[in-house]
């Protein structure tokens, strides 16, 4: 009978890399083995996990909490490129290609990161060619959502760019209720607005016209309910099968 994987007395759980995706290929024994090498940081809500320049000298997975990846235009306004949620990795930049950071790291939730040195992980890549090839998948998604998110900001109206991006958290973060898809919003109105590139204004104005036609309700700041996933499709014009 395979031994259950051990307790991390610092995340609180049984071993941690265990949840991460990029080692999803691996059995209990390498795991193991990986785990030896991670260090453990924790960082609060609003703090910074490294700036845009810094140099870095490990990957870091997000073991709990999340985070946003975000850059700052000349006059200073906050753009997101990316929100990071449990399992998913950043530093990648001058791990593998030797650069520095492309992009700052906030937390948005009190934040637990395993880090990997990047001796150990370059290390590891070798040693475990799958692990490459996930960390390729999911930088080729990023470089997609990033593309989309362009491209969108470009040619989309803006009552479609708020509808994707509201069923995009519905499909990652909604729970299905009586009266419709609770969704918890990963990140703020205002961030919200900043990701979208439109006036905090402007979403909200937004918002209120889905809610008076019934398609969604708010749910106090941190929640939306979608009643009318289907009147969003098509605001987002996303065609049903």
């Amino acid at each position: 009978m395979p031994q259950p994987l051990p307790f991390c007395a610092h995340c609180g759980q049984k071993l941690c890399l265990s949840k991460v995706p990029i080692f999803s290929s691996l059995d209990e024994k390498d795991l193991l083995q990986i785990a030896r090498l991670i260090a453990h940081k924790t960082y609060n809500k609003g703090e910074y996990v490294f700036r845009e320049g810094d140099v870095l000298d490990s990957i870091l997975i997000v073991n709990e909490g999340s985070a946003k990846a975000v850059k700052y235009t000349a006059d200073g306004r906050e753009q997101i490129l990316y929100v990071l949620l449990e399992g998913d990795f950043f530093g990648e930049t001058n791990i593998l290609a030797n650069q520095t950071a492309q992009y700052s790291i906030l937390a948005l939730k009190p934040l637990k990161l395993c880090t990997l040195k990047k001796e150990d992980f370059q290390h590891l890549l070798y040693q475990y060619p799958a692990i490459a090839v996930r960390i390729i998948e999911e930088l080729g998604s990023r470089m997609g959502q990033l593309e989309s998110t362009i491209k969108s900001m470009g040619v989309r109206d803006v009552d479609a760019r708020i509808a994707t991006l509201l069923l995009d958290y519905a499909r990652q973060f909604g729970q299905v209720t009586p009266e419709g898809i609770l969704i918890p919003l990963p990140i703020s109105r205002e961030e919200m607005a900043n990701f979208l590139g439109v006036a905090r204004e402007t979403l909200s104005r937004k918002l209120r016209f889905f809610e008076d036609r019934n398609i969604l309700r708010s749910k106090g700041s941190k929640s939306i309910l979608l009643c009318d996933p289907r009147a969003l499709k098509t605001l987002a014009g996303i065609a049903e099968l």
